[in-house]
């Protein structure tokens, strides 16, 4: 057990000045990390074009920044529990600034992909991180107003990050895009070292670097086996010596953590019925669905020929649907139950994908916003419940865990959803470096496909639920009785 405290000259926690102003700070983290993760989509082609390369290679620009969340969020409760929350989320910020100024200043793809790692590493301890300050700083009696509050610009950034990226690369430059940041990010480290708490623990585990190397590098590696798959920049048996090499990494962590007294991710959590259905049916949901954001501008853009503003336009339906319809998400779990929500809802989400295949230059455009909007919807209602889902038989003393795990996966599966989307359109692209654009439509139209194939294969790990399995949290079980 680890014993709790602010430090010397921190601001009373308890304050009501630090809870009017504490939710703020977090909020604007929270903001800046999602718009982050979804104002570079619509941007793709201009930076591609710029840098010189194709679009497809684009990828590791997007997927660089997840996989950096991947590795990094594990040990952000530790690192904050070691030197402190406010400094830590301050230092988050400025790393995070940092990275969003080099990424604008950046002349080549290689060096995108290295300061877009550097943004990651920020980002993974600035949500994690404020998130756990607020949970001791607000009493559970206030906890649930204070999440709610920090939860909105989770959800407002996707919605204005696809728009306000097509307005930027339309009417300035591309490299405004990572500028945005800087203001915001120089005002919250001011904030952050006049206004946020300083806790941390007095008695400390220590931190599993074994764990930590086997795991980062094992990912990493598999990430970048994935980035360079069909590219034909290595042989076929340096690919498969390094797919190698990054399985045995990765067994070689399974083996570790279930040996380790405190692994960086206990794998033991996977026992319980509810969070494997939930982390592992989210991992394969989001290999198919996570490729969509890095997809449908392309498809916009290079095949159709749309500017970058219609482009942000024809995605933003699918956030406005997803934040119109999260209050009904509620009811339609305590209705149906977890089981039948899950299994139901992915086969439409595959669906869903695999229409988008229909989309082409004659397409109308009420025609492909109704579909933008569908695919918000099940995908937010899919979201939704795989990530509640998660913690209904986790004690309270495993919640912390569960969550790390949880979201480390989820970034894992965002990273590897980008790099196969950008895998099999390439695979049906005769040349991805000069393809036209009847090539390219054509190719994503395959992706579609398999995507949402991919994304129903999900169904199989839900069919492991039992009938009254999350009803703790759905209130399904108490609804049928009534």
């Amino acid at each position: 057990m680890t014993l709790e405290a602010a430090s010397p000259g921190s601001p009373p926690a308890s304050s009501a000045a630090v809870k009017r102003i504490l939710p703020w700070l977090v909020a604007v983290a929270f903001f800046m990390e999602s718009l982050d993760s979804t104002i570079l989509s619509t941007a793709v082609p201009a930076i591609a074009a710029a840098v010189h390369v194709a679009p497809l290679s684009m990828k590791s620009v997007l997927t660089s920044y997840t996989l950096s969340l991947a590795v990094f969020i594990p040990i952000s409760g530790w690192v904050a529990d070691r030197y402190g929350t406010r400094r830590v989320f301050a230092s988050a910020i400025g790393i995070f600034t940092l990275g969003s100024f080099l990424c604008g200043i950046s002349t080549s793809i290689h060096l995108l992909v290295v300061c877009r790692l550097l943004q990651g590493c920020g980002g993974a301890m600035m949500v994690p991180v404020g998130r756990l300050t607020l949970v001791r700083t607000f009493d559970k009696s206030e906890l649930v107003r204070a999440m709610s509050f920090v939860a909105i610009p989770s959800l407002i950034g996707p919605m204005l990050g696809p728009l306000v990226g097509g307005i930027i690369v339309g009417l300035f430059h591309w490299r405004v895009i990572f500028f945005v940041n800087l203001p915001i990010g120089l005002v919250g480290l001011y904030l952050v070292y006049r206004h946020l708490p300083d806790y941390r623990a007095e008695l400390r585990d220590k931190l599993d670097f074994v764990g930590l190397f086997t795991f980062g590098a094992g990912v990493a590696l598999l990430s970048y086996v994935l980035e360079i798959f069909g590219e034909h920049t290595l042989s076929g048996r340096e690919m498969a010596a390094m797919l190698a090499v990054s399985l045995v990494l990765l067994l070689g962590y399974g083996r570790h953590a279930l040996r380790a007294a405190h692994p960086l991710l206990r794998l033991t959590m996977f026992r319980i019925r509810t969070f494997r259905a939930s982390v592992v049916g989210s991992f394969i949901t989001r290999l198919g669905a996570a490729g969509m954001p890095f997809l449908l501008p392309l498809l916009y853009q290079v095949g159709l020929g749309y500017t970058p503003v219609q482009s942000g336009l024809l995605i933003m339906p699918q956030s406005i649907a997803a934040i119109s319809l999260k209050m009904a998400m509620p009811s339609i779990l305590t209705r149906f139950g977890y089981r039948t929500v899950l299994l139901v809802n992915t086969v439409l989400i595959g669906l869903v994908i695999a229409l988008f295949s229909t989309v082409g230059p004659g397409t109308p455009i009420w025609v492909i916003g109704l579909q933008a909007v569908c695919f918000g919807f099940f995908s937010s209602l899919q979201y939704t419940s795989m990530n509640t889902l998660a913690y209904a038989d986790v004690t309270p003393a495993e919640t912390s865990m569960a969550s790390t795990i949880a979201s480390t996966m989820q970034q894992m599966s965002m990273s590897f959803g980008v790099a196969t989307a950008s895998l099999v359109t390439t695979l049906f692209i005769p040349d991805r470096f000069h393809s036209d654009a009847r090539e390219m439509i054509h190719g994503i139209h395959e992706a579609f496909f398999i995507l949402g194939g991919l994304t129903v294969l999900s169904a199989i790990v839900f069919a492991e639920l039992k009938k009254d399995d999350g009803d703790n949290v759905s209130q399904h079980g108490i609804a049928a009785a009534h």
